[in-house]
């Protein structure tokens, strides 16, 4: 059949002039059937085939019969090969069609190898991007570069002024014998003496320098925990529970298991009831939507609680680093030595960490970088972390000589307005008068009340240091703006001139159910906070007013900018804290999931 088909082609060729060409030495050799059948119709088509026996040689005949076969299967071809009849071995036409068909379409095999192909390159992708996610992991714990074991800055020998510096003698004398992990720098040094240095803008302030540190940069060093396997300890003051509270813990800790400790409950009045107090924190905390394995109630200094969180950790850590986390200046350095000191009676590792324990002080901001702390003999490590600083605090905005003030060392009393004389009623009839009054507590917030009951009292609770003043409403902007750093501190000192003023000002309408309750707590973020009860026992007052159940309790107050202001529910402290506290009736599911508080 080829001799037949290559003598036809040849011929064909000669009688149009042109050179003969073998149609199996084409570039593609899937379309040489097709070309052959292509060629072969043209030859034998009564149209393209001019009949004039005198150009064939003596074997036409021979070929004229085997050319009636051919014909056999090619029928009708003046169709053209478009519509030629072997469409069932696809075979019509030399293009694929619009759904990939054809003699030149891609096999199953082909589509296989394609596809197999591109599922390489997308691993390949997502390598790729993997490993530039690695390269792109925020900061992580370093321990390449030595720091102060009292703060966790760099040491340095360049700035004096800056976190972290070391004379140069001494830094190149403790490198020489490896002992850099054992140097204290100049600021935790004044530190310790009581001087009040900051080193985080936004709280006082360095002055300036490389070593400067903003309050971002602390957080951004804390960004790690997110992706690591630890546990985490998080730190809450109970004199300031809202405003350390770090309500968006979650994008810090990541999945972590966290356990929940409240600190400084020894400087709560005395008398207050520590199964109300666990009970509040607990329910404070759910409602937050925060879940925690446990919530301890601790005293760093008198060792309360301490016990029971170092258990605590003891059977959580399962081996993995352990992160103490808090707000700046709740406590998280006076808490790992108290840690220290009652796991140094047991581990013979936490006792050697003691000697070389972080600086205490009322400065927030006094942890500047992670400090690496081996105090587990079963392995991991223990970490002191940076606080956390939040600019709703009023350390963010008080100068740092007024920074001590803010941070009671002795158990705080509530201070009653109107003052109660001995005889139980109040001084000079001032129950009766409080509506029209504006109240200072000391120069950083003012009350203005403009509806309440005649026996309505404010008890407030923080630094003994800040006194309380009232006017009369219409005199209050006049008596601030003359009394500012004078009578009403603070602010004090030199920074008076640049004191800004109660810049946030918000209006609460206080509803109230039960007369003899307190109604609510009004917290001010980084100082404390002032109980409203609508009927003080301590009054005397035959007022039918006293008779009402229910009401409403209309007052405004102002705040420095940006300090905020938490209406929460009120706190069970005091001896009386039991007499009105109302325990919430718990379902089955909320009792086993709802977090234990332990003391």
């Amino acid at each position: 059949m080829s001799n037949i088909l290559f003598g036809v082609r040849s011929s064909h060729s000669q009688l149009n002039g042109n050179p003969p060409q073998d149609p199996y030495f084409t570039s593609k050799p899937s379309k040489r059937p097709l070309m052959a059948l292509k060629t072969l119709s043209s030859i034998l088509s009564p149209l393209s085939f001019p009949y004039n026996p005198t150009l064939f040689s003596s074997k036409l005949p021979k070929l004229h019969s085997k050319r009636s076969l051919v014909l056999c299967r090619l029928s009708h071809p003046q169709q053209g090969y478009n519509n030629s009849p072997i469409s069932k071995v696809d075979l019509s036409d030399p293009t694929p069609g619009p759904d990939g068909t054809g003699a030149a379409a891609p096999t199953p095999g082909d589509r296989f190898l394609e596809r197999h192909r591109s599922i390489e390159a997308a691993k390949l992708v997502k390598k790729e991007n993997k490993k530039k996610k690695k390269k792109e992991k925020p900061f992580k714990v370093s321990t390449a570069v030595a720091s102060c074991y009292g703060c966790g800055a760099p040491l340095q020998t360049s700035e004096l002024d800056a976190p972290g510096y070391v004379d140069a003698d001494t830094y190149a004398l403790k490198k020489k014998h490896r002992q850099l992990r054992s140097v204290l720098c100049g600021r935790c040094k004044l530190l310790s003496h009581g001087h009040m240095i900051t080193a985080v803008g936004g709280n006082g302030g360095y002055s300036g320098g490389k070593q400067f540190i903003t309050a971002d940069q602390l957080r951004e060093k804390l960004s790690h925990l997110r992706y690591e396997k630890a546990l985490i300890v998080k730190l809450v003051d109970i004199v300031d529970f809202n405003g350390s509270f770090l309500a968006h813990v979650r994008d810090l800790a990541g999945a972590n298991p966290i356990i929940l400790v409240v600190t400084k409950i020894d400087l709560l009045p005395k008398g207050t009831n520590l199964n109300c107090l666990g009970d509040w924190v607990v329910e404070a905390t759910t409602k937050k939507k925060l879940n925690v394995l446990s919530v301890h109630l601790t005293s760093s200094k008198s060792l309360v609680g301490i016990t029971g969180v170092a258990s605590e950790i003891q059977r959580e850590k399962k081996g993995r680093d352990v992160y103490i986390l808090g707000a700046a200046n709740v406590g998280k350095s006076a808490f790992i030595t108290a840690l220290l000191k009652l796991m140094g009676e047991k581990d013979p590792v936490a006792a050697a960490a003691q000697k070389y324990k972080p600086i205490q002080s009322a400065v927030p901001g006094t942890t500047l970088g992670p400090i690496q702390i081996n105090a587990f003999l079963s392995g991991g490590k223990l970490y002191d972390t940076p606080g956390v600083h939040l600019h709703h605090r009023q350390a963010a905005v008080v100068h740092s000589e007024d920074l001590p003030v803010l941070a009671p060392r002795s158990r705080i009393r509530g201070q009653i307005f109107p003052v109660q004389s001995e005889n139980g009623t109040a001084g000079n009839n001032m129950a009766n008068l409080l509506n029209g009054q504006s109240l200072f507590w000391g120069g950083l917030v003012r009350i203005d009340i403009l509806k309440v009951l005649p026996e309505t009292r404010l008890i407030f609770y923080g630094p003994k240091s800040l006194q309380i003043h009232t006017v009369p409403t219409d005199e209050a902007d006049e008596f601030y703006q003359k009394e500012v750093g004078g009578l009403l501190t603070p602010p004090t000192g030199e920074r008076v001139e640049e004191w800004r003023g109660l810049e946030i000002v918000r209006e609460l309408r206080l509803n109230f159910e039960d007369v003899e309750r307190p109604a609510c707590d009004v917290a001010i973020s980084g100082l404390g906070w002032f109980r409203l009860e609508p009927k003080s026992k301590m009054v005397s007052n035959s007022d039918s007013s006293s008779e009402k159940t229910e009401g409403e309790l209309h007052i405004v107050v102002h705040v420095p900018r940006p300090v905020e202001i938490f209406v929460r529910p009120p706190l069970p402290v005091g001896k009386s804290g039991e007499d009105w506290y109302l325990y919430r009736e718990l379902t089955e599911k909320e009792a086993e999931t709802r977090p234990k508080w332990n003391f």
